[in-house]
């Protein structure tokens, strides 16, 4: 598999939870009870599938090889995911302050969390069409297969070194119970 590919594969669970965050930020909004876990359990595929691998596969393999290709970081598609990457770090620390001591009963902190959440929704969806049909497809053109597939095994072992064997898809079996409680 193409190491691009695989990315934009990731981008689809990410793009699931986002669905998963609305309909949450809606309830809190609603002053509707959220279960504690499920809020948890938002925030730890935040921290450790979007940030710790996802981010980590583009940042520690997949950008330096860009730009030994010649896409410049600075002044480029490299340095803005940089940036965004940074504010989605800033938007999940945001909503894990929200998240101590919370009750849906307390309406600011509700709205802050509620806040928090869609601005993070925001940001990741212009960043997902930016990585998708801007730097993906810079890659493609300058990367060869042989490359895309060593990124791609390399993506392998980060992941297994990062989260472990099996959390890969533990988070997604997580996703596809949040899907039935907040998307049916």
């Amino acid at each position: 598999m193409k190491a691009t590919e695989a990315l934009k594969h990731e981008h689809e669970a990410v793009r699931l939870m986002m669905r998963i965050m609305e309909a949450i930020s809606a309830r809190v909004r609603s002053g509707l009870k959220v279960q504690r876990q499920d809020l948890d359990n938002m925030t730890d595929f935040l921290r450790v599938f979007v940030d710790r691998c996802h981010h980590a596969k583009e940042e520690e393999i997949l950008f330096p090889v860009l730009e030994e290709a010649g896409i410049p970081k600075t002044g480029g598609p490299i340095g803005v995911m940089l940036v965004e990457h940074e504010q989605g770090r800033e938007y999940t620390r945001n909503i894990s302050r929200n998240l101590i001591n919370f009750e849906a009963a307390d309406n600011s902190r509700a709205m802050e969390l509620s806040n928090n959440i869609k601005a993070y929704i925001e940001l990741l969806d212009e960043h997902i069409l930016k990585e998708n049909d801007v730097l993906f497809q810079m890659a493609d053109k300058v990367l060869t297969e042989e490359v895309q597939e060593k990124l791609y095994d390399r993506f392998e072992e980060l992941e297994e070194e990062v989260i472990g064997l099996g959390k890969h898809e533990e988070l997604h079996k997580m996703l596809e119970k949040m899907s039935a409680v907040y998307l049916t």
